[in-house]
């Protein structure tokens, strides 16, 4: 069959290359409107009760992750020269499309009672400026007596001040949010330069379009490093300026194909799928070595150009299509995970390794066979003697010393397991950042003297109709406010009773900021309520109060921000928060289904007839939503959908090679050489502290797809010399140890470079996959070249 395919191939060769290329040009086409994702991933299915509840949220209340903000820390801000350029900082910002408001120092509202209209006037504390010192130190004193702003735009114990702007959505779901930033950002650090401050910015906006713009520049750099070292590799090997370039096209088109297929599949550029068009370069430059050595060697054999690539074709056709079936395999798995974004990934990855295998197939042979013969220079490679004797060591160790073999091999997995098992799972909203980078130093100062910017939304559903003017339930809602600003990872809440307290102490015109008692609000209704019905008019009290409450005054929301303290402590936090709320509004539930849980398992249980259904009745209900919650089922989702695609792509796997060898002993033999420099990988990542995260877990399924390849060239190249060599098995180990060692050794050396580029990337996550997968195939190559033939050797001991 594969003769006649490549017989095939050259007698249409004109044909099948005119085809080719018009395929590429449509898709060279389509790859240019590929853009950029500036949301965060998806990670969680749309069908998820999170993700379900969030998207409620967000069409109830409005975006909760729009918030920029712009923090500086200095005791000398109300000094003239400095608060006057501040005041016109906000002023500015303000006036960049797409801002929608400014919440800051100079923008802040005082509450004037109007008793003879019984309504509160905002009115700004500052205005508009530019004020004498004088003016400055007389309202200064009027800002500081507001408690209503502590915590939130200002920190006392630290002098830090923080200025919240707000970016409209379509924006930040556009390309345009790349300009909205960088005029945020260039004019605040201009405010910083004309003050000697240092300005730090930070929230959702500005890391989203920070890691978006560093994707797609370190996309651009890292293929044209894949592709420059890829050259340099096979100029290295072949002396061959175009057998380099021959590979160079079949890459570079396979790059072209998957840009497109992004495009046709409807997806944009995210943080993985940014990896894939490098990663075509890293796997398609390994088939074209293994065509291009088969093609020398059949060349030395037989001195007949056409024979030797029809040869070319029918010898490494299958073991190639195999090859890049198991890389398929370690990629397409993700596509069976309900994460969106590891769907996009395992979709465009897989699907364009099949399709560089069937460029590989047709390219090399056709622009082969219009080439001169290959010159005595470009099979040198073949005589190496170096790798020669390094094979003949492999030969002696494999036949002579395969018990040190196995002893050395289980102890390294001894030392692995024992690794393994100090494994530890936990991720941070900005885990891909290095500590030094700006961006995440900028997120400490704000968890620092903010309790940080991270999103978290709590919506008490009282299920009755204008439920939240309960005084009741004003209580309850202000004690939960109360323990959530005692949580020391949670900032300021903002919600309801916050206005109300604001309100109460303009209508005393005291100092005084507590909740108003049930007496206090009848004679605060009047006031509240014209705010209410003004709510449309523009003025900030008015938006807070609409803000907090749905058109109802069912639902109420409390808004706070929070540290990124990570996939490990957030469910404790959000677990804690979640009990205390339930004892809140629902004690009777909370105590009857604890005492009937107490009751399981008992001698009484029997004894429970009847439950009382009124009592296990909730009188309202608490839903955890925002970006921080959908992060962690995100984050969640990710690493348990990459543990299952392991799974997935070890039986596919599997099932490939048995159908491939027919031999469960020989499935045996290829499987524990390439499942072996997993757990050492595994293990090192114990040792060395490194956490199980998306980015880590990642590697393992990729890894083993890639790897697999050696084992399978191996394989096959010995079933395909045993009958040329009359059965004898040992035999034909030693001549599949030289026939194909030499082209081991180059491909893996070129995929370990080829991975070894992304340590260099400024995303941890990339590095772990650059370093995590290095060090596998390294460990794979050494397993497939030295245990490999003592384990067939030793199974055909055992065989006889």
């Amino acid at each position: 069959m594969w003769k006649s395919l490549g017989q095939f191939i050259l007698r249409y060769r004109i044909a099948l290359l005119i085809i080719l290329l018009a395929a590429t040009g449509f898709m060279t086409y389509e790859a240019r409107k590929l853009q950029l994702s500036y949301e965060f991933a998806n990670a969680i299915p749309t069908d998820h009760p999170k993700y379900i509840a969030y998207q409620q949220f967000r069409k109830k209340f409005g975006e909760d992750g729009n918030l920029l903000v712009v923090g500086i820390q200095t005791e000398k801000l109300f000094q003239e020269k400095i608060f006057n350029d501040y005041n016109q900082l906000a002023a500015d910002i303000k006036k960049i499309q797409g801002v929608e408001d400014i919440i800051s120092l100079t923008t802040a509202i005082s509450l004037v009672k109007n008793d003879a209209i019984e309504k509160f006037n905002p009115q700004l504390i500052f205005g508009a400026g530019p004020f004498s010192q004088t003016q400055i130190d007389s309202i200064k004193n009027v800002f500081l007596g507001l408690q209503f702003y502590r915590g939130i735009i200002y920190n006392p114990e630290t002098n830090a001040w923080l200025m919240g702007v707000h970016i409209n959505k379509a924006i930040l779901n556009s390309k345009k949010r790349e300009s909205v930033v960088a005029q945020i950002t260039s004019l605040a650090e201009s405010f910083g330069k004309r003050n000697s401050l240092d300005v730090h910015l930070s929230g959702l906006p500005l890391i989203r379009t920070v890691l978006a713009i560093r994707i797609a520049g370190e996309m651009k750099w890292f293929l044209l490093i894949s592709v420059i070292l890829s050259a340099a590799i096979l100029l290295l090997f072949f002396r061959s300026v175009t057998s380099m370039l021959l590979s160079i096209a079949v890459v570079g088109i396979g790059v072209i194909w998957s840009l497109g297929t992004m495009v046709l599949m409807g997806y944009k550029i995210t943080l993985l799928t940014a990896l894939i068009p490098p990663l075509i370069v890293v796997i398609g430059i390994p088939n074209c070595i293994y065509f291009l050595n088969k093609y020398h060697v059949s060349y030395g054999e037989t001195g007949d150009q056409r024979k030797a690539l029809v040869n070319m074709v029918s010898r490494m056709g299958i073991v190639t299509l195999f090859c890049n079936i198991t890389a398929a395999i370690g990629f397409a798995v993700f596509y069976l995970t309900r994460s969106q974004v590891l769907k996009e990934f395992g979709a465009v990855a897989g699907v364009n390794i099949m399709v560089l295998f069937l460029i590989s197939l047709i390219l090399i042979p056709v622009v082969l066979s219009f080439l001169p013969k290959p010159k005595t220079r470009h099979t040198k490679y073949l005589e190496n003697p170096r790798l020669r004797r390094w094979l003949d060591r492999l030969e002696r160790w494999s036949l002579n010393h395969r018990r040190f073999i196995y002893t050395v091999t289980a102890i390294i997995l001894i030392v692995a397991v024992v690794g393994l098992f100090r494994l530890e799972s936990n991720g941070y909203i900005v885990d891909d950042l290095p500590k030094t980078d700006k961006v995440y130093v900028d997120l400490k100062f704000f968890e620092n003297n903010f309790k940080g910017v991270m999103p978290l939304e709590i919506v008490v559903d009282t299920k009755k109709k204008r439920g939240v003017n309960n005084p009741v339930n004003l209580a309850k809602i202000d004690s939960l406010s109360r323990f959530l600003a005692a949580m020391p990872e949670i900032g300021r809440p903002l919600n309801i009773t916050e206005g109300l307290k604001f309100a109460n102490q303009a209508f005393n015109e005291d100092t005084n900021y507590t909740m108003p008692s049930e007496f206090d609000l009848a004679n605060l209704k009047p006031y509240l309520e014209s705010s209410r019905d003004s709510a449309g008019s523009g003025n900030s009290f008015n938006k807070l109060l609409a803000s907090f409450m749905d058109s109802n005054r069912q639902q109420a929301r409390i808004s706070v921000n929070m540290s990124d303290v990570g996939s490990y402590r957030l469910p404790q936090i959000l677990d804690t928060i979640q009990k205390t709320a339930e004892m809140l509004f629902n004690p009777d539930s909370v105590v009857y289904a604890h005492e009937l849980d107490s009751l399981k398992g008992t001698s009484q249980a029997d004894s429970v007839q009847i439950v009382d259904s009124s009592r296990l009745k909730q009188n309202a209900t608490i839903q955890l939503t925002g970006a921080s919650v959908t992060f962690l089922e995100g984050s969640t989702f990710i690493i348990n959908g990459l543990k299952e695609s392991i799974m997935w792509a070890f039986i596919l796997i599997a099932a490939c090679m048995m159908y491939l060898f027919r031999s469960f002993r020989i499935l045996l033999c290829s499987l524990i050489p390439n499942i072996i420099p997993l757990v050492i990988t595994a293990g090192v990542m114990g040792w060395l502290g490194v956490r199980i995260k998306p980015s880590t877990v990642l590697v393992f399924s990729v890894a083993l797809g890639i790897a697999l390849d050696v084992t399978i060239r191996f394989l096959i190249n010995y079933k395909q010399e045993l009958p040329r060599n009359n059965y004898n098995m040992k035999q034909t180990v030693i001549e599949t140890i030289h026939g194909t060692g030499i082209s081991i050794i180059y491909t893996s050396l070129v995929l370990i470079a080829g991975f070894i580029i992304f340590c260099f990337s400024g995303f941890g996550g990339t590095q772990s996959l650059g370093w995590l997968t290095s060090l596998t195939l390294v460990t794979a190559t050494i397993t497939n070249l030295v245990l490999l033939p003592s384990l067939l050797i030793t199974v055909i001991k055992k065989k006889k």
